[in-house]
């Protein structure tokens, strides 16, 4: 509980017009995406690195937690103040500082909106390549924070894979600048990717320099349907084998497409049990050879339908498919358990079967969709939280996919993060002196485990 002389250190250093302890700023921001609530003592909007310096200094003064959030969108807890404290909110800092055409790269504070980033890149004649389904609320502090990814990590990889630097405070309240702004940086150890997915454990970011590519010039999307299940997760295995190189493999099965159709008043042709979107991008030549490609592996798929968008607006009909898919399958259920396994590409089959037996056996709605083309699985077991023995079902399928997931050469989490919801398997994927070197790295950079205390183990 923060003292009375806590929050008036608090408005004293930041401002009054930043500091907030009423009840509905407090409700505001105990929850995400988990439907998790955990009510914090105190909500401050930073507006500078200077403010986010003066929080930690109270907090510290006062052995008070702090629990850095954007825009509040992810599916573990990350940003769940679980043992109350100070939430220390970003989406003040939304300034796009810098943007370098020449060195291809862009200067962002944490609160800056994905979509608006990609927006500002794209007129530059540049491109962002991650793309969150969140993208058009989530945070690129939020964004590094778990390190996330999106359809397109198949050909152009996750966040991390364009943060060149940072600007971070440590609890201690020192300001660090980490990496650089170039490419190649191999000097020292690598504490800029250590804080890239920690989320908010061991430090705070407060300014990050990213890298941009330039726009491909042509894109086209496709849409692939299947009479089966495994048909579908085979032919994501042909795509990538036989060269066609898509920036997006994206996987749908029976269950979210009826939940999407069913949302938007459309009706599902009822011989379709799974679909694959398919984007390929580049010069005119590059796309028009890969198109080629494509068809060829389509006609030896037997698949039953293929669309073809070329235009913005028609791939954005193809695109409202998959991206209205978690609001659509909202509606199956109560609860939705979201997680996003992934394993190696050629055991997508084995683990989809997997599921789909698990499913069967245990008398459970799982719908699966996700991004295919690197391996991650979006497992969404949807239940009745009142329902106790559907929930001890479900806690029962949930182990054993994360065992699987682990056995079959894969990892927990792709690009949610751990945060609450997984710290229970974490066992599964490391060793017990792998995890006491997790927390010896926390003892370093936060002695007193004020920073978003309870995440990751």
């Amino acid at each position: 509980m923060i003292g009375k002389k806590a929050l008036q250190e608090l408005e004293a250093k930041v401002g009054k017009d930043k500091v907030f302890a009423d009840r509905e700023y407090l409700l505001s921001y105990s929850y995400d995406a988990t439907g998790l609530e955990f009510l914090p003592d105190a909500v401050v909007f930073a507006e500078s690195g200077e403010d986010v310096a003066r929080v930690m200094a109270v907090c510290r003064s006062h052995g008070l937690p702090l629990t850095a959030r954007g825009a509040g969108v992810g599916y573990t807890g990350g940003a769940l103040a679980v043992r109350g404290g100070v939430v220390l909110v970003f989406t003040r800092m939304n300034r796009i500082l810098r943007l370098e055409r020449e060195s291809l790269l862009v200067v962002v504070e944490p609160g800056v909106i994905t979509s608006d980033l990609q927006a500002v890149a794209e007129k530059a004649g540049l491109f962002y390549p991650p793309d969150p389904a969140s993208l058009k609320t989530s945070t690129i502090g939020g964004n590094i924070a778990e390190n996330a990814g999106g359809p397109r990590c198949f050909k152009y990889g996750v966040t991390g894979n364009y943060v060149l630097g940072l600007e971070a405070y440590l609890m201690s309240g020192e300001k660090v600048r980490l990496g650089s702004e170039t490419i190649k940086n191999v000097a020292g150890y690598d504490l800029k990717s250590l804080l890239i997915g920690s989320e908010g454990t061991l430090a705070v970011v407060t300014q990050a320099t990213l890298r941009l590519l330039p726009l491909p010039p042509r894109r086209l999307l496709f849409r692939v349907d299947f009479a089966a299940l495994a048909d579908g997760a085979l032919f994501v295995q042909r795509i990538i084998q036989n060269h066609v190189q898509p920036s997006v493999l994206e996987f749908m099965d029976r269950s979210s497409l009826q939940a999407v159709y069913a949302y938007q008043g459309l009706a599902l042709d009822d011989r379709v049990r799974a679909a694959v979107l398919v984007e390929i991008d580049g010069s005119p030549a590059e796309v028009a050879e890969r198109e080629a490609l494509f068809e060829r592996q389509v006609a030896a798929a037997g698949a039953l339908d293929r669309q073809r968008a070329a235009t913005a607006a028609e791939q954005e009909t193809l695109w409202a498919t998959r991206r209205n898919i978690s609001p659509a399958i909202a509606r199956l259920k109560p609860k939705k358990i979201n997680e996003d396994i992934v394993v190696p590409g050629g055991r997508i089959p084995e683990m989809v079967a997997f599921i789909d037996g698990l499913a069967a056996e245990f008398n459970l709605c799982i719908v699966l969709f996700g991004h295919f083309g690197d391996g991650n699985i979006h497992t969404n077991l949807m239940v009745d939280p009142d329902d106790a023995a559907e929930m001890s079902r479900a806690g029962v399928v949930l182990d054993r996919i994360f065992r699987r997931v682990v056995e079959l050469g894969g990892t927990i989490s792709g690009e949610h993060g751990i945060g609450l919801s997984k710290k229970p398997f974490m066992r599964y994927q490391f060793s017990p002196l792998e995890l006491e070197l997790f927390r010896s790295i926390k003892k370093v950079f936060d002695p007193d485990n004020l920073l978003n205390p309870g995440k990751i183990f």
